[in-house]
């Protein structure tokens, strides 16, 4: 009996998920690893949620711990409201759907959007989990090359037209505005009024991810696609970068026709996140810890931000054709070796030189970019970002010379 076809199409055509996989490969406390997207846990306020996690359990765990309604905790709801309010972006609570990471988000927006063979427009580079996300819906995204103010609003418009002329047009327009996964790049507000334009003249949902928002270390902060265009917008929001990835929450807010179809959606999937979890995290909002650890977390970021270019100037700025974003804020820096270099080649070498990055094609949806690399600064100490950087850059000229 062949095995593989019980399974749907659609399971058939899934795959694992680079980063977890490689994440497998970097388990050796011996290796430093800048593959994956972690936040630091010193970042974590423990002490806050041990208080907020007793307050429910002793005065709250009837309803806590039973079943609760598929839109979210009603409290949380509001504390989104208040947090997308401090950040200019007017919001109802009846608007937003409690989700568990943002993550969810992505495959809830998939699964009411994408048919087989539908279309969908991405960065190039982009997100690999929303990658994994479309395609496990049978969906076929197409990329838009970003530069460094992120995904480039004319060949957006070409793209789009090349697509509607094959008869394939696009369901959405999928866009990680601020310190983009992975590249680390932002959308200026300029660029964002014209990407809007597009996507309103040509009847398209742009579905805004925004994880990593509320980290920036310099500059100054752009509006959100959200609060420029409500009524075409669609975006995910997540506590994992922010507060605790451990909650796996996070939120989705847009027009109400989509909220709706995500709401059932959601109920064909885990009928509600965990009211345990939101409860917990209304109370750690209510004590001021968000904001508060926000503060120490930027901080704390923005000097590893710092040192990791540092090192990659002492270690790496004398090779020729070799760059690297240098991002306002967020988790990572995208950086691209010389013509001839290749990332995937070069992994297992670092490995044996205990020393991780994610492959720059994984990030893609035909994986054909083989000169680039994603590293993060967020998890690593600062001791071991600059012998890591001291690893990364022998192994780089080695591969060069050879």
């Amino acid at each position: 009996m062949n095995r593989e076809m019980l399974f749907s199409a659609r399971a058939r055509s899934m795959k694992r998920s680079v980063i977890r996989e490689l994440l497998k490969l970097t388990s050796n406390p011996e290796i430093i690893s800048f593959a994956g997207g972690l936040p630091a846990p010193e970042t974590f306020p423990v002490a806050e949620v041990a208080i907020a996690t007793n307050k429910v359990l002793w005065e709250e765990s009837s309803k806590a711990l039973q079943y609760g309604s598929t839109e979210g905790d009603a409290r949380l709801r509001q504390d989104l409201v208040e947090l997308m309010k401090q950040d200019g972006t007017p919001a109802n609570p009846s608007d937003i759907l409690v989700t568990t990471a943002s993550q969810q988000g992505l495959d809830l927006a998939a699964k009411i959007f994408l048919d087989p063979d539908s279309t969908c427009i991405v960065g190039l580079p982009t997100y690999l989990g929303a990658l994994q996300a479309f395609k496990s819906y049978q969906g076929k995204p197409v990329g838009v090359p970003l530069d460094d103010n992120g995904m480039i609003p004319e060949l957006l418009e070409e793209t789009i037209k090349k697509l509607e002329a094959e008869n394939r047009r696009p369901k959405f327009i999928y866009i990680i505005p601020d310190f983009q996964n992975p590249a680390g790049v932002t959308i200026p507000e300029s660029r964002r009024h014209e990407i809007i334009r597009i996507a309103r003249e040509g009847g398209y949902l742009i579905i805004e991810d925004t994880p990593y928002r509320q980290l920036r270390y310099t500059g100054k902060h752009e509006p959100t696609f959200q609060s420029l265009a409500p009524d075409c917008v669609l975006s995910l929001y997540t506590f994992s970068k922010i507060l605790l990835p451990g909650f796996r929450l996070g939120w989705v807010y847009g027009p109400d026709w989509v909220i709706d179809k995500l709401v059932m959606a959601k109920q064909g999937t885990d009928l509600c996140s965990p009211p345990f979890n939101q409860a917990i995290a209304h109370h750690v909002m209510a004590s001021g810890a968000l904001q508060k650890g926000l503060s120490k977390t930027i901080e704390l970021y923005a000097q590893r931000r710092e040192l990791m270019l540092s090192c990659l100037d002492n270690h790496l700025l004398s090779v020729p054709g070799i760059k690297w974003t240098k991002p306002e804020g967020g988790l990572f820096l995208w950086l691209t070796l010389p013509e001839g270099m290749n990332t995937d080649d070069m992994f297992h070498a670092a490995i044996q030189e205990k020393v991780a990055y994610v492959p720059g094609s994984a990030f893609y949806p035909d994986e054909d970019d083989h000169r680039s690399m994603r590293l993060n600064f967020s998890y690593s100490s600062e001791a071991q970002i600059c012998e890591g950087v001291k690893r990364l850059g022998a192994l780089i000229h080695k591969s060069l010379g050879s």
